[in-house]
């Protein structure tokens, strides 16, 4: 007799859009997570459409030619103000830092983690919000 209960691993969105660092999938998988990996911002957004992950990984990119908004996170922001409970951990680049503090004024991050990022840094955070510390 199988049972068909739900999983109780929590979810983790990871969207790779440019890269730039080590593939933490290895990781995710190794804490605990139900991992999906998207390689857009439109892939993440059908993604959330069929189910809502716990936390979701994603790269901070400031774009200067965008016309209504300046990065790429700035939709999937807007629409997970509906979410509060997802946890976003943004990575991005260390000169585009002020960029990115615009948008947190706006939308809140449970972590953001500058490039080069280390698998001991991305763990650090995870463990947080596993253990739900801020």
């Amino acid at each position: 007799m199988s049972t068909n209960a739900p999983t109780t691993a929590p979810r983790l969105l990871a969207i790779i859009e440019l890269g730039g660092y080590p593939n933490f999938i290895p990781l995710y998988r190794r804490l605990g997570f139900d991992t999906e990996l998207v390689s857009s911002q439109r892939k993440a957004q059908a993604a959330l459409k069929r189910q809502l992950p716990d936390i979701i990984v994603a790269e901070y990119n400031f774009q200067s030619d965008f016309r209504d908004r300046t990065s790429n996170l700035e939709t999937l922001m807007a629409r997970l103000q509906r979410h509060p409970q997802v946890q976003v951990i943004a990575i991005y680049q260390p000169d585009h830092r002020h960029k990115l503090d615009t948008l947190l004024e706006r939308f809140p991050l449970f972590a953001t983690l500058p490039l080069p990022v280390s698998e001991a840094d991305m763990e650090a955070a995870l463990q947080r919000v596993l253990t739900g510390n801020a």
